[in-house]
């Protein structure tokens, strides 16, 4: 594959992926569905119903946010009761973040607004385009870049088991 086609795909995800166009895509699906959930929220909200119950510092390495970032916004989201905190069965110490049914409800809400809206974004293009661009989406978020075996085979003195893990960032 020639390296303009890669240049070409780095720019149009850089765009994609700025933190602009996030809290721009953030606040669309967030309108209207009530307090706390919003651009800065949403982010934990969905990160958490990704991932399952979790610590805030890890919460804050899969959304790409810092642990007291995240701390602030879960307290929002718990007093609207969206989340609650749990003590840690492994670690007594420790607290985790879980969803409540109403999270869950708002995740589900923000989720099937996307839905919706790649939908009329795609509402022009022939269905078999909108089907091989999600399959081929799919391949590459699989095999591509994003990928922990790629992480690794960035550096190639770390095994797939070494514990190396890719850096992360916020995603819907």
């Amino acid at each position: 594959m020639p390296n303009d086609v890669g240049h070409e795909i780095a720019d149009t995800l850089g765009l994609l992926l700025r933190r602009s166009t996030r809290a721009q895509l953030y606040r669309r699906l967030t309108e209207g569905i009530g307090e706390p959930l919003d651009e800065t929220t949403y982010p934990v909200l969905s990160g958490l119903a990704r991932t399952g119950a979790v610590s805030a510092a890890e919460l804050a390495t899969e959304i790409g946010l810092d642990r007291s970032g995240v701390t602030r916004r879960a307290t929002r989201l718990e007093e609207a009761e969206l989340l609650r905190r749990e003590p840690d069965p492994a670690d007594g110490r420790a607290t985790l973040l879980v969803l409540t049914p109403a999270g869950e409800q708002a995740v589900r809400a923000t989720r099937e607004r996307l839905a919706q809206q790649i939908s009329v974004a795609l509402a022009d293009w022939p269905d078999g385009e909108a089907r091989a661009f999600a399959r081929m989406l799919q391949r590459f978020t699989a095999e591509g870049p994003f990928t922990r075996s790629a992480a690794v085979a960035d550096r190639p003195d770390e095994s797939p088991d070494s514990g190396a893990s890719p850096s992360g960032g916020e995603s819907c």
